[in-house]
């Protein structure tokens, strides 16, 4: 059983999505988002961020912490103040020795919605429906949990992965 911990990183607004998955199975544990203050200056919204995550670590107590990477986006700023919230975010997760994994969006659409193409909306139904939730969560936070749901998967492959590789050792080995 893992507690994953999801961050949609933002500048202005990130979102968090805590899952627990066990036996292949998916349990809606908490989401939302950590606001800033759009007058405030980088600084304080990076500050912030560490904070909001800091408190949801404290709050859920996870196991893995999962982060969608940055994406090259056509304005450089936007994409060096993203790098800078993801770097604050985490920071918090090492802070509580948290294993911290990565993940591009279009691994985390692959994983969730079957397309690495697939549009917010089409995201956000399917977390909905992966988590039995009974309304369709925020936009961001429906980010941060189809990460952390990404990660579980991933995971979950991994260890099937693993089980097969020692099933054929143990035949070659007879």
């Amino acid at each position: 059983m893992a507690v994953i911990l999801g961050i949609d990183p933002g500048s202005r607004l990130t979102g968090f999505g805590v899952i627990r998955y066990q036996h292949g199975q998916a349990q809606y544990l908490g989401s939302g988002c950590i606001r800033m203050q759009t007058e405030a200056a980088l600084p304080q919204r990076l500050k912030t961020i560490y904070q909001g995550v800091s408190e949801v670590i404290t709050q859920y107590q996870p196991d893995e912490f999962a982060i969608e990477q940055v994406f090259m986006a056509h304005n450089p700023d936007s994409a060096l103040k993203l790098g800078q919230a993801r770097g604050a975010a985490i920071v918090a997760a090492v802070n509580q020795d948290l294993p911290v994994f990565e993940y591009s969006a279009r691994q985390i659409k692959q994983a969730v919605v079957g397309t690495g193409g697939a549009e917010k909306n089409q995201v956000q139904q399917m977390v909905m429906h992966m988590l039995k939730l009974n309304a369709t969560p925020q936009a961001d936070a429906a980010d941060a949990l189809a990460v952390a749901l990404c990660h579980a998967h991933t995971n979950q492959s991994m260890i099937n992965m693993a089980g097969q590789a020692r099933k054929t050792v143990r035949r070659r080995l007879r």
